[in-house]
């Protein structure tokens, strides 16, 4: 038996931000010795999720033992400047026993706005009877600014309406989002768009050979690579490729290979450490397919195909972080996501994923011989799916 049966109760919302959904806590409800990255926090947010599970099922925990659901959002008011909410992610391993705080997660930064508005964390004052507030976010982990318009109804945050977005069900109310400067978030990259100095590398993959790849830091540091090169199409759905140890082993070989040239790790042996960043994207031309849903996509509703792993495994749709990636590699000219999407120059890209298809905007630019992107801009949605307590086991 154990020898405590004292559980603490921590204030929490479980919230759905985009194609992800996570566990929002306000940093002055967590133990103050709990209220930054470390061992005590880090423990803390494992059990909340059920991590680690040998049985990859979460059964005891908020997790749903997949990447897109085995998240947990801080939540408090800016400190700095001009800002609103500072936000600090965590993607909680579903196997081993630690929690990755080296990027940012797209998707539910969607969820943050609405949580600070309804939180109390932006100010009555600001909050319209009708209409849309802007909400400044200070992303903790990667350094960055993010705009986040959130649509205001009678008061409060307006959370339904007929948004649709493939890889959630049910329509929702639209929130926008502008990442700004999304390049160079990850300060081990050296603090470029393109690490490497180049937009296409010749990648040496111990065991896999020599690949192209374009490697960025926009929106979440991601090597892209062309899906003929590693024997794939640009159309497959989670099953197959999840169910592959074979092929599941080949991009962590090269996602390994990637982050080295990129800067991010100085041994293959500390990708293990970092499995949210980076990810491992792959691009083929427009073509027609069969979405998880069933929906078809057909080859004119699509610039580009692209598929990205996360934690390991091919994500159901896309990371919203990807998909800044993928519009700012698009909208540049001689990267392997232009040259898939056609090339020529583009300041959006509509690209088909394995729920089907997503819009993203960026706006790029040549100076003084390097590009550049002051932002790129989506649009997702949130809600709350449940609120009160959840229960940690202490001691």
């Amino acid at each position: 038996m154990s020898a405590t049966n004292h559980q603490v109760k921590l204030p929490a919302l479980y919230m759905r931000g985009g194609t992800s959904k996570g566990v929002f806590f306000k940093l002055e409800d967590l133990p103050e010795n709990a209220r930054k990255p470390g061992p005590v926090l880090d423990a803390i947010l494992l059990r909340v999720i059920g991590s680690p599970d040998p049985y990859a099922k979460h059964i005891d925990g908020m997790g749903g033992a997949t990447s897109s659901t085995s998240k947990c959002v801080i939540l408090s008011k800016s400190t700095r400047p001009d800002h609103d909410v500072d936000y600090l992610f965590g993607q909680i391993s579903i196997d081993k026993p630690f929690v990755d705080w080296s990027g940012n997660c797209g998707n539910l930064t969607t969820a943050v706005g609405p949580f600070a508005i309804a939180q109390g964390i932006v100010d009555k004052s600001r909050i319209p009877q009708n209409g849309k507030l802007t909400v400044r976010i200070w992303q903790v982990n990667i350094g960055k600014t993010i705009v986040a318009h959130v649509p205001i109804q009678n008061g409060e945050v307006q959370e339904l309406g007929d948004f649709e977005m493939d890889g959630v069900t049910f329509p929702a109310a639209e929130v926008q989002l502008e990442f700004l400067d999304p390049a160079a978030e990850d300060p081990d990259s050296g603090g470029a768009l393109f690490p490497t100095g180049n937009l296409i590398d010749e990648l040496d993959v111990p065991g896999v050979g020599t690949l192209k790849a374009t490697m960025t830091t926009a929106g979440i540091p991601t090597i892209f690579v062309n899906a003929a090169d590693i024997g794939c199409t640009g159309t497959e759905l989670q099953e197959e490729i999840n169910g592959d140890l074979t092929k599941l082993a080949m991009f962590e070989k090269i996602r390994t290979a990637g982050a080295l040239k990129m800067g991010l790790i100085k041994s293959a042996e500390e990708a293990q450490k970092r499995q949210h960043t980076p990810k491992i994207a792959f691009v083929a031309s427009p073509q027609q397919y069969r979405a998880s849903s069933g929906k078809a996509v057909n080859t004119a509703d699509i610039d580009v195909c692209v598929r990205a792993l996360s934690m390991g495994k091919l994500h159901h749709a896309m990371m919203g972080t990807a998909s800044v990636a993928i519009a700012v590699a698009a909208c540049i000219p001689g990267t392997l996501v232009n040259a898939a999407a056609g090339g020529g120059a583009r300041k959006e890209v509509r690209f088909g994923h394995p729920s089907g298809v997503t819009l993203v905007g960026a706006e790029a630019s040549l100076v003084n011989g390097e590009w550049t992107v002051k932002k790129a801009v989506m649009s997702r949605s949130a809600r709350v799916l449940m609120e009160g307590f959840v229960r940690v086991p202490v001691g």
